[in-house]
């Protein structure tokens, strides 16, 4: 059995009888669109899926920023000072001030370390110029060299509390690429569900045409039959009463492929030159009527596996539980490490007096410059170290223990909405695969009525022909017909939405119409 086989001759019928019925005689073009056409072209230009895309490259900035603090930071410093004060003694100096030239110049690299602490490398330095008297070094240099550690050990000690920010950062990343990654699948999902609602709104015109014609065509032979007196003026109203309800009808089909068209329109973003001169949106493809089996516990196992709303559940979990142990280790006390080692280096010009300095009578220098000074403090000529614990233990964290048991609290409630999710996934997936064996046999079932309908209504044409039957009769046979046309219409278009749906509830729908997420977002 096959759709163009229960549906096709409808058509043909129509093809035969009514050539011109219902078509739009406005100029237009038509746009004819394979399921692959509309899905291709709401992957591409769907706003919805537009906006969608900005959020992982959001997140992707997010975690950048946060690692950020990895990165090395360098500080330089330069000062100048020229220090004038009054003379009040000859002891000072040899004119009315003292007069002190210094320059200082410093710098420091810094880094976080993955375990909470910090390291840093600093070289400081400074040169002194004055006129002060019995200076046995002028001008003088300092220099020295550092290294500093600081560790905490307990409160924010640690690759997880050190990273935290980073982690709940990746941890964003991954939700919004899931998330993403169901919005792809959802507009799938749309969009396929409303090519088939189109497809649907289309084959039900005509099927509600037909119904049309065979009502015209049963009027005309009751007027006939009244112009010679074998059927009375009363019959005569039945069949234009009916051809009056079958043409509301087409009026209500065609409203309902004009809303079908619209809102394909909008899944895949017709821009509005597009849709000048557009008279109509054409489904190419027809529906499937395949036997499709499903394994209850092989799409159980696929939606587990695959479904990005528990993805989703699951990275939230993990972000709770990071800020349960985050909002824990903030209630320890606060003992940090810390450790330098050190090396001092001094130079100048070292000046020979005769006698006493204060005397001031030089003979003579011995030059010393800043680059000495460096030297020293580099090869350690003097190596220093210094080693400290800091505690400070908090009489009162009434702050953190409420942030911790605010975060237990979530914690469990997240546990609570996973399981309840599952369950929810578990009751969706079974009524997906009971739906698609029921929608099946539904097929068969109306395929069965919709053709013992237009054998009974054959009959009591043929019945009518020799007077054995009556005008209601047959117009009543007309709207079974009818109605079960568009019930093996329906079964059909159902029996294909229950598989995109099983699809989508396994979280294999992508995979199953082969569409990368890649090339979604190339």
């Amino acid at each position: 059995m096959s759709f163009r086989r229960s549906i096709f001759p409808i058509a043909l019928a129509l093809a035969l009888l009514l050539p011109s019925f219902g078509q739009d005689a406005a100029p237009g073009k038509t746009l004819s669109l394979t399921l692959n056409d509309a899905v291709t072209r709401a992957l591409q230009k769907n706003l919805a899926l537009q906006a969608a895309v900005v959020s992982p490259e959001l997140s992707q900035a997010a975690v950048t920023l946060a690692a950020e603090k990895y990165l090395p930071s360098f500080t330089f410093g330069y000062s100048d000072q020229n220090n004038k004060s009054a003379s009040y003694s000859w002891l000072d100096t040899t004119g009315t001030q003292n007069l002190t030239l210094a320059s200082t110049y410093s710098g420091q690299v810094s880094e976080q370390l993955p375990s909470g602490g910090t390291f840093s490398i600093s070289v400081n330095g400074s040169k002194t110029d004055t006129n002060k008297k019995a200076q046995t070094i002028n001008p003088s240099y300092q220099g020295q060299l550092s290294f500093n550690f600081s560790q905490p050990l307990l409160q924010g000690f640690g690759p997880t509390i050190a990273n935290y920010l980073i982690i709940v950062a990746r941890n964003n990343l991954d939700i919004s690429q899931a998330t993403f990654l169901k919005t792809v699948q959802d507009t799938v999902y749309n969009v396929t569900t409303a090519y088939w609602s189109l497809v649907y709104a289309i084959e039900n015109l005509k099927v509600q045409e037909l119904a049309l014609q065979l009502a015209k065509n049963q009027l005309a032979l009751n007027q006939r039959s009244v112009e010679i007196g074998t059927l009375s003026p009363l019959d005569l109203m039945s069949a234009e009463a009916e051809v009056a309800t079958r043409e509301a009808n087409i009026i209500a089909a065609d409203a309902a492929i004009k809303n079908a068209e619209d809102q394909m329109k909008m899944l895949i973003n017709l821009s509005d030159d597009e849709q000048k001169g557009l008279r109509s949106v054409v489904a190419l493809d027809k529906p499937s009527v395949e036997e499709q089996k499903a394994d209850l516990d092989q799409a159980l196992m696929l939606a587990m596996e695959k479904r990005t709303d528990l993805k989703i559940a699951q990275i939230g979990l993990h972000l709770n539980d990071l800020n349960l142990t985050y909002t824990r280790n903030q209630l320890l006390p606060n003992l940090s490490l810390t450790a330098s080692y050190y090396g001092p280096g001094v130079s100048g010009t070292q000046i020979l007096y005769q006698g006493n300095p204060l005397d001031g009578v030089v003979i003579g220098t011995v030059p010393g410059t800043g680059t000495q000074a460096l030297k020293d403090a580099f090869g350690f000529k003097y190596p220093n170290w210094s080693v400290r614990l800091n505690l400070s233990v908090p009489l009162s964290n009434i702050i953190s223990r409420a942030a911790y048991t605010q975060a237990k609290l979530t914690m469990d409630q997240a546990l609570l909405n996973l399981k309840n999710q599952e369950q929810q996934v578990v009751l969706e997936i079974r009524n997906a695969v009971r739906s698609l064996d029921t929608t099946y046999k539904q097929v068969r079932a109306f395929k069965v009525a919709s053709d013992l309908a237009e054998k009974k209504l054959a009959a009591e044409e043929e019945r009518l022909r020799v007077g054995l039957s009556t005008n209601y009769l047959v117009l009543q046979y007309q709207r079974d017909l009818t109605t079960a046309r568009v019930s093996e219409l329906q079964a059909i278009i159902n029996y294909n939405l229950a598989q995109v749906s099983l699809d989508r509830s396994t979280g294999t729908i992508l995979e199953k119409r082969k569409i990368k997420v890649e090339d979604v977002l190339k």
